[in-house]
């Protein structure tokens, strides 16, 4: 049985690069565009890990991990914020928000395979 993986981004265009490449890894996945729907994917869903962006529309993605994770009818997964957000401060603030592993875009397609293979051993 695969892994299952829920990417969390609302560009279109970083969903099909993730997607293809996660895809083509022999991963299962699922998507969604804002925070709601995060936090939705993640109960129904229930993957194994999830890629989360942090600028998304109705949640960002700080309060997205926050609910995730106190929701007790899901067992969270390891959570890795991939963002544009890569000032000062905002690698620490994905930790304090329960991520377990945190990307800047643009990222390399290498180390995003890289990441959540880790995270998934």
């Amino acid at each position: 049985m695969s892994k299952r993986i829920l990417i969390v981004e609302d560009t279109e265009d970083n969903r099909r690069i993730l997607r293809d490449l996660l895809t083509n890894a022999g991963f299962e996945i699922c998507e969604a565009h804002d925070g709601q729907a995060a936090i939705t994917a993640a109960a129904e869903f229930r993957p194994d890990l999830i890629l989360m962006d942090i600028q998304l529309p109705i949640l960002d993605g700080y309060e997205a991990i926050r609910h995730i994770k106190a929701n007790p009818s899901i067992q969270p997964p390891p959570i890795i914020a991939v963002t544009s957000y890569a000032l000062s401060g905002d690698e620490e603030k994905a930790w304090a928000a329960g991520c377990d592993g945190y990307i800047a875009k643009p990222f390399s397609p290498r180390q995003i395979l890289a990441k959540v293979r880790e995270l998934l051993e």
